[in-house]
């Protein structure tokens, strides 16, 4: 309860902070409703919330550990998710910031006691509805404890 609570919370700060004036107010909160449909997907093993989030041919892509550039398909990350399946992901969204039918947005992914996640996605508007086209990450360890 705690976790939904705070993500909540954290909806409505963001809102009040990056809501332009100039856009539609539901634009924004239909590609909040996007990225958390991908933040609470992964989390929870709800494969198909991804499905509704991301357009089928998106592609994720990060910088690999020897420098090269890692391309990921979409299908394959979204079939790597296991229904039903919870975890420890801890997400949340940094920002979003758009312009008529096109958006980028910034989400956190924590994963305790292993990474943590910078998301940073693309998103289209088209046939009346919000999709992730594109995702690059990267990621820093999860700091040690102390004790």
């Amino acid at each position: 309860m705690k976790k939904t609570t705070l993500t909540v919370f954290s909806l409505f700060f963001i809102t009040a902070i990056f809501c332009q004036e100039k856009g539609n107010k539901n634009d924004f909160q239909e590609i909040t409703t996007t990225i958390m449909l991908y933040i609470d997907g992964t989390a929870n093993g709800e494969p198909e919330k991804l499905e509704k989030a991301f357009h089928p041919d998106f592609n994720l892509y990060s910088v690999k550990e020897n420098d090269s550039l890692r391309v990921w398909a979409g299908s394959d990350y979204v079939g790597r998710i296991k229904k039903g399946v919870k975890n420890t992901r801890q997400g949340r969204i940094i920002s979003i910031d758009y312009e008529k039918d096109a958006a980028i947005a910034k989400a956190e992914i924590v994963i305790p006691g292993w990474r943590i996640f910078t998301d940073y996605f693309l998103l289209l508007k088209y046939e009346g509805s919000w999709k992730i086209v594109h995702k690059s990450y990267t990621w820093r360890p999860y700091p040690k404890s102390k004790e």
